[in-house]
């Protein structure tokens, strides 16, 4: 029955993103307020006229349409129009399925749950995504074809990992490996698996060559990894700086795994400029971020029990230890005006996945409603826009603004003053358009 509801709601998207792209170019949302993404406050009504793919006007006073136009109108009743919102760290090809699944079912099956999970973001009001790492190149191509429904993606390509790392998903059996022997999860290109320099600008060319928009490096231990602590630094700083010499000859930069004080000066030093997680970074380590101008792309753990990870066990210890450091690495952050992107890291774990607003209101533990709002909008649009000339897609994202792309939530409500709107997507988002069509209208 659950598999049966998904393809309805897939055939119901595709149809209705089908009958935008032929006959509605022009969408005229009228008396709406807007949260524009880059302001703490929401606006008193406008009218928002989207043509094409932008935000052609914005306008306090009715918008005139040409009689010969064909335009869709939308009476917004006073409800907020805001921004799409924007994950820097999600992992598509890996979220909704367990890791056992993964590791020994058929590579198809995977495929498939990974398209259906960017259907499900979408419609969770999540329209552009910075995979973290995966094979979602084909997923990405899929989506921007038209011919399945999902945010825009920003890929990095295989998980780059080195012997033993966060990333080596093989288990002890499996060892020891032959020269030129790869695993299943580097022949599907889920991890890459390199030691030396030679081979570390060999594999973050390839995940460059596939189209990754930037690269991804496990730089320390890991919790759901099973053979490496969580504070082992992984890779020396000689091999992250050739992975990030190899993406500056691209135009693009590196992200990293890392949670430790050692893991990430190190990658700092390496010119690496996205960190990933740093919750156990002490206050030496922050100040060196802000002195780097790196980002701090972190996601609110606190702990939360989860069945994959049983009480007392050694996965269990390492998430506890990584949610005793969240409080801390994020006031530090704020503290000393580090850059600070919020994201979730949804990996191996569905229920995560559907929770995903509600692990954003989490943030209002450090940071008001608006804030909240504007970090996952127009903030981290500013992270994803680190890609360069290697950007996929051109335009501005995050805000809602004349020439903009148009990316856009009608939300039942205020979501400056109730933030919890943005937990119960399925409700409170009436309407969510991605360049300029419209995936969802309940109105």
């Amino acid at each position: 029955m659950k598999m049966i509801k998904a393809l309805l709601t897939l055939g119901c998207l595709l149809l209705v993103s089908s009958a935008m792209a032929a006959d509605n170019r022009l969408t005229l949302f009228e008396n709406v307020r807007i949260f524009d993404g880059s302001g703490t406050s929401i606006t008193d009504p406008r009218h928002v006229l989207v043509r094409d793919n932008l935000i052609d006007t914005i306008s306090s006073e009715p918008i005139q349409i040409d009689p010969a136009d064909t335009v869709m109108r939308i009476d917004g009743a006073g409800r907020t129009l805001m921004p799409g919102l924007i994950d820097t760290h999600t992992h598509l090809a890996m979220g909704t399925i367990s890791q056992v699944r993964l590791m020994t079912g058929d590579n198809n099956y995977a495929t498939l749950l990974s398209g259906q999970a960017a259907g499900e973001m979408l419609m969770r009001g999540f329209t552009s995504v910075r995979d973290a790492g995966g094979p979602v190149f084909g997923l990405k191509a899929a989506i921007d074809e038209g011919r399945i429904p999902g945010p825009r993606i920003w890929p990095s390509g295989a998980l780059i990992s080195q012997t033993s790392g966060h990333g080596d998903f093989r288990m002890l059996g499996e060892l020891p490996r032959s020269d030129g022997e790869m695993h299943m999860s580097e022949r599907f290109g889920y991890a890459a698996i390199v030691d030396g320099e030679p081979l570390m600008l060999r594999r973050v060319r390839e995940q460059l060559m596939r189209g990754a928009t930037q690269v991804k490096l496990m730089g320390g231990g890991g919790v759901t990894s099973l053979y490496d602590p969580l504070d082992v630094n992984q890779f020396t700083e000689r091999e992250i700086r050739a992975a990030v010499e190899a993406a500056e000859d691209w135009g693009t930069y590196v992200m990293i795994h890392a949670y430790t004080p050692q893991s990430v000066q190190r990658a700092l030093r390496a010119g690496v400029k996205s960190i990933e997680h740093g919750q156990l970074a002490d206050e030496e380590t922050i100040k060196m971020m802000a002195e780097h101008d790196a980002w701090l792309s972190i996601q609110p753990f606190l702990g939360d029990p989860d069945p994959r990870l049983p009480e007392g066990s050694p996965r269990r210890l390492k998430q506890l230890q990584v949610a005793e450091g969240t409080d801390r690495a994020i006031r530090l952050a704020k503290e000393h005006g580090v850059r600070i992107a919020w994201s979730l890291d949804i990996l191996f774990n569905p229920a995560k996945a559907e929770a995903q607003g509600r692990e954003l209101v989490r943030m209002t533990r450090w940071f008001e409603p608006e804030e909240v709002l504007q970090m996952a909008t127009s903030t981290n649009a500013e992270l994803l826009a680190l890609s360069g000339l290697r950007n996929p897609y051109p335009g501005k994202l995050g805000v809602v603004e004349e020439g903009a792309l148009a990316d856009l939530l009608l939300v039942d409500g205020d979501p400056v003053e109730n933030l919890d709107l943005i937990a119960e997507p399925h409700k409170s988002f009436l309407i969510i358009m991605k360049d300029g069509r419209i995936f969802k209208n309940i109105l």
